[in-house]
């Protein structure tokens, strides 16, 4: 078999897709990509990542393929579903419609903070979508989806350090067809869609395609039982496909989408300390389980998101060279609000959100179609993009009241003592007054390009060696203008307690007598700070011998919102330039007809990300947090020597570092009549994997020194019969921190990564029945299995896991008309697992957490045509 026949002809897809077919059906090469109104052949698809036609057998990568039958029979709403077809996949949608995480063998970040990009690359027709705002859109009219695991820098032009998602749709058809469908389920769940393509004249064709996606919410806001967790989408998409002659293609492809519904869910998972306060001031915590799906909520959350964008593929082929060129332009929208306390107290009044991105891309590609024994394709990427995000948190009317309460009075009762020891004005407000908070506005820049290659050398028959390369240019700017209001969070309590004649704090962890340790707990009681008659230990750094401590201080945990010090400022530029060369090799055997066989090596790179929120501080190397009224000289730093200190600054992380992955990875691929199987061992790494943790009113950003993971995949099909086809999947990882020192909890180096499931199982059977000539009833269902495992990486939350057991089944009637009916369900079991847990907005010490979606289920009638 020589290797010119496999490689890919001039209309290769938009990016370096690959696809094999869904859990290991055997699959074989076709000549020409199916189009909307084709019967498409489970049996048959064509890969091209590697710039080949091949089959599944023959493909030497680890990749899965969901194609849109199997969407279809499996009633598959979105990406988050899709999890339930690919046991390597995992997608999470979090605190809004605008947030969902992708991860791929326990790899992948980026929901929740607009700076940080996904490790994860979805890429949709060929376009990178580079925040998971502009990615979760319902699927529209599908082809297949591809699930690409591990690094694929080298072949794709941004961000793929853990893997890929390319959902790829179907082009115009120059046969006129088309279909509708629309589907009830519970919850007043209505999906509506149709398509129509066809063609304008004998080179031009079109197609046309929209829906809609709506449901009641499966969370109730008990203090108006209003519901939450709704669902309110559409989307539009228009394309044209050009072709002025046998060597010249041209398509465009416009779409546009809204989303305009109340999520997401939060349920209270522990009711903390802080929740007798709360109800102190008459406030409810819904504290009687998160499966109960009822949350409070002072006013329904806002998600509104808007996304659209344009782009145009062209394909020409000079004789054994084929020209690719991909243009795209897209912008997204996301403006969110919500009342983040989940408690019917009014202590955080609004977290609003207004991120808008407008990205540009460019890709161009030259491959070859030798006859010979080599073959290259050398291309070239750049991305240009910027974020404009505005954030709000203010506290609400309750708030004061709250903190009051937890301080046992203290709170107000030593505001004027405080407010005249630390010179505030009279003018300024009040203490927690409502409508105080900060207000964030930052300008994000990002310029990148990529050259990359691949190069295939046929040694003998059946053997072929493949190399590539990658360099990757990326340029980030940020700034910043951030305003707090909060009074209280800006007072130095140390400065305070000086300014009193009191002594400097005493050192951490020194319990007075009768007393608590001021470093314990997160609102330690004022008079717990008593008079001091036991002297530290000589041992003790500086010891404060005698006096009262500073009863200040124990207010210090309000101060939730210190000041910001801005960039760029004469300290820091806000700006980063990283610049990698990745590569691969890899060689592939066809040991017979029915096993082929592939050993690989890969790097992958993901550039810097940047903290684009408050908790995004000046790192160490710049500043030193200290006060003068501790005594002690303060260490010199820049930010201090420039007279940018300001009370209450901290150091933390500005951004986390790139990332640099590598896998080593051996794939068996087997096919005979009616068994086919794939086998895959890996061992892939991360270094510098960037953490994105909440802690409760923000986002610590930070870089685990390594993360790992060592793991086998499986999958196959048997079809004992040809009515009936059984499928198995199986997913092992052992993943761990190799090393994690400064993590949010401090050194996890060696602990477990928190969610990701050691065993995933999928089991699938499809039964199709012919009743009579051109009727079918088919019979499918599909249970996905993750196995027990811990969800957050504190390690005092340990006891909370995870473990998911959805069974989803359907059964559609087929008519020769064109005519479909179909019954279906999802979670029939109506399993329960918390998908994340964190801690409670403002409310230390309680823990709340996202539940997952209960049982769905409903009919849907279609029509193709």
């Amino acid at each position: 078999m020589k290797l010119g026949n496999h490689l890919l002809k001039a209309a290769m897809l938009s990016t370096i897709s690959i696809a094999s077919l869904s859990l290991g059906s055997a699959a074989f090469a076709q000549d020409n990509t199916p189009q909307a109104s084709d019967e498409v052949d489970e049996d048959v698809i064509i890969v091209t990542a590697t710039k080949r036609e091949q089959t599944l057998q023959e493909v030497p990568v680890a990749v899965s393929v969901t194609s849109a039958a199997a969407i279809e029979r499996a009633q598959v709403r979105d990406l988050k579903d899709l999890q339930t077809l690919v046991p390597t996949l995992r997608v999470s949608q979090l605190q809004s419609s605008a947030n969902t995480n992708f991860i791929i063998r326990g790899f992948g970040n980026g929901a929740n903070n607009p700076g940080i990009e996904g490790s994860v690359g979805v890429f949709i027709d060929g376009v990178y979508r580079s925040r998971s705002a502009s990615a979760i859109s319902d699927l529209p009219n599908l082809q297949r989806v591809e699930v690409l695991r591990g690094p694929q820098s080298t072949l794709f032009g941004k961000n793929a350090s853990a893997g890929v998602i390319s959902i790829v749709t179907a082009a115009p058809s120059y046969e006129f067809g088309g279909s509708a469908e629309i589907s009830y389920g519970n919850r007043n769940a209505i999906v509506a869609k149709a398509d129509v393509t066809g063609p304008i004249s004998d080179n031009i064709a079109f197609s046309l395609a929209g829906g809609i996606n709506k449901a009641d919410g499966y969370g109730t806001n008990l203090t108006d039982g209003s519901k939450t967790s709704e669902r309110n989408r559409w989307y539009g998409r228009a394309q044209l496909l050009i072709e002025p002659s046998e060597s010249f293609k041209l398509r465009i492809i416009g779409d546009y989408d809204k989303i305009d519904e109340n999520c997401c869910f939060v349920g209270n998972i522990f009711d903390g300390p802080t929740g007798n306060a709360i109800r102190a001031i008459g406030g409810k915590v819904n504290s009687g389980g998160i499966f109960s799906y009822g949350e409070y909520q002072n006013f329904a959350s806002e998600n509104k998101i808007t996304n659209g964008g344009v782009s145009m593929q062209a394909d020409y082929e000079m004789g054994s060279l084929s020209l690719t060129s991909i243009t795209a332009y897209r912008k997204s929208r996301a403006k969110t609000n919500a009342d983040s306390d989940f408690t019917s107290a009014d202590l955080i009044g609004q977290n609003r959100g207004d991120v808008d991105i407008e990205t540009k891309t460019q890709e161009l590609r030259l491959a070859s179609d030798f006859d010979g024994p080599f073959n290259f394709l050398l291309g070239g990427y750049y991305f240009d993009e910027s974020i404009n995000n505005k954030q709000a948190l203010t506290l609400g009317k309750d708030f004061r009241n709250y903190a009051n309460a937890l301080t046992a009075g203290s709170y107000v009762g030593l505001e004027p003592t405080i407010r005249a020891l630390a010179g505030v004005p009279s003018s300024a407000a009040q203490f927690g007054g409502q409508g105080q908070g900060r207000f964030e506005d930052w300008d994000y820049k990002n310029k990148a390009y990529s050259v990359f290659g691949t190069a295939d050398l046929e040694l003998t028959d059946g053997l072929v060696l493949t190399g590539g390369f990658n360099y990757t240019k990326d340029k980030k700017n940020l700034a910043s203008d951030i305003r707090i209001t909060d009074v209280f969070s800006a007072i130095d309590l140390v400065q305070v307690g000086a300014n009193a004649g009191l002594p400097a704090a005493l050192p951490a962890g020194y319990v007075p007598p009768g007393g608590t340790a001021l470093s314990s707990g997160l609102f330690p009681r004022i008079n717990g700070c008593a008079s001091v008659t036991n002297a530290p230990p000589a041992s003790t750094p500086n010891p404060t011998r005698s006096g009262t401590c500073n009863p200040f201080l124990g207010l210090g945990a309000l101060q939730f919102l210190p000041p910001f010090l801005n960039i760029p400022n004469v300290v820091e530029d806000g700006r980063t330039s990283d610049g990698k060369l990745t590569y691969s090799a890899r060689l592939a055997w066809e040991a017979t007809d029915n096993i082929n066989l592939y050993a690989s090596y890969g790097t992958g790179f993901k550039a810097t990300s940047w903290n684009m929120s408050i908790d995004s501080r000046p790192f160490a190397s710049d500043f030193v947090a200290g006060s003068p009224a501790q005594g002690a000289p303060l260490t010199p730093s820049a930010i201090r020597t420039a007279g940018l200190a300001t009370a209450n600054l901290t150091s933390g992380t500005r951004y986390a570092l790139p990332e640099e992955a590598k896998v080593i990875e051996f794939g068996l691929k087997a096919k005979w009549d009616r068994v086919a199987f794939n086998l895959t061992i890996f061992d892939q790494s991360i270094k510098n994997f960037q953490g994105n943790s909440f802690i409760g009113t923000g986002f610590v950003l930070s870089n685990a020194g390594k993360q790992s993971v060592k793991g086998i995949e499986f999958d196959s099909s048997v079809n004992p019969t040809d009515a009936l086809q059984l499928r198995a999947a199986f997913v092992y990882l052992d993943s761990k921190y190799d090393s994690y020192v400064g993590s949010q909890f401090g050194d996890i180096s060696g602990q477990s990564v928190a969610g990701i499931p050691e065993l995933s199982t999928t089991l699938g059977a499809t039964y199709t029945l012919d009743l009579n000539e051109g009727t079918s009833l088919i019979l499918n269902a599909d249970y996905h299995n993750e196995s027990n495992v811990v969800i957050n990486e504190n390690p005092a939350w340990r006891q909370y896991k995870r473990e998911v057991n959805d069974l989803s089944a359907a059964a559609t009637l087929r008519l020769d008309s064109g005519l479909q009916l179909s019954i279906w369900g999802r979670n029939l079991t109506n399993a329960k697992y918390i998908s994340v847990n964190f801690p409670s907005v403002v409310q230390s010490g309680s823990i709340s957490g996202y539940p997952n979606q209960p049982r769905t289920y409903g009919a849907s009638v279609k029509y193709k045509f």
